[in-house]
């Protein structure tokens, strides 16, 4: 299919863009198609051209976080870090600064948009289990690199789900308080825990 040029940005691009951003600041549920068009200064002809309705806008969406995850998340947030553990916290850094960046109103979308989404159609419903599941695939790298710094019977996909639990549990909390205390206090605890488990493993214990 060819999709009309405006810009430098497809008409389908714009849509997914202002879609993207939408969703994140109001919910799914609360976005209407008429704001979708307006933000991206379409018609409905041009969206309905590429878009046969809102979910499949959705699907689109979700497509472009996972696409995104290590551009415009992972990448940076590593930037100048080398030590597998302390990208993982470097990770959960990139989600304070945001809270902190917005007065803490600000919700990982991933997160706020399965937690709207109570009953999603299966083919959403998978987009949203494999953006989490990058993302617990990326961290759960950075403790396998870890290597004998941590136990060797270690569960790691394990320790990688606790970290996103840890993330999205303080997002929720701190965004409800507005507050960075329940975060601060996560990750705090978390940092505990990989200390505890560093100290445990046989070439620091001796």
């Amino acid at each position: 299919m060819i999709i009309q040029q405006i810009g430098a940005m497809s008409v389908r691009d714009r849509i997914v863009h202002s879609a993207l951003h939408l969703f994140a600041q109001k919910g799914y549920g609360s976005t209407s198609v008429a704001e979708i068009l307006a933000a991206a200064d379409v018609n409905a002809g041009s969206l309905y051209h590429v878009f046969p309705g809102k979910q499949d806008v959705l699907l689109a969406v979700l497509d472009a976080y996972l696409e995104g995850l290590e551009p415009m998340l992972l990448r940076p947030a590593w930037e100048g870090v080398t030590d597998p553990i302390e990208r993982v916290f470097a990770l959960l850094a990139k989600y304070r600064a945001a809270l902190v960046s917005t007065d803490c109103t600000y919700g990982c979308p991933i997160g706020s948009l399965a937690l709207e989404l109570h009953e999603p159609d299966p083919a959403v419903r998978d987009r949203l289990a494999r953006n989490f599941e990058h993302w617990v695939d990326a961290v759960e790298q950075c403790f396998i690199d870890a290597g004998d710094r941590l136990p060797p019977d270690l569960d790691r996909r394990q320790l990688a789900m606790l970290a996103l639990a840890t993330m999205e549990g303080g997002v929720m909390v701190s965004r409800t308080d507005r507050t960075m205390r329940a975060f601060d206090d996560a990750v705090a605890a978390f940092r505990t825990y990989i200390d505890f488990l560093q100290a445990k493993s046989p070439v620091n214990a001796s």
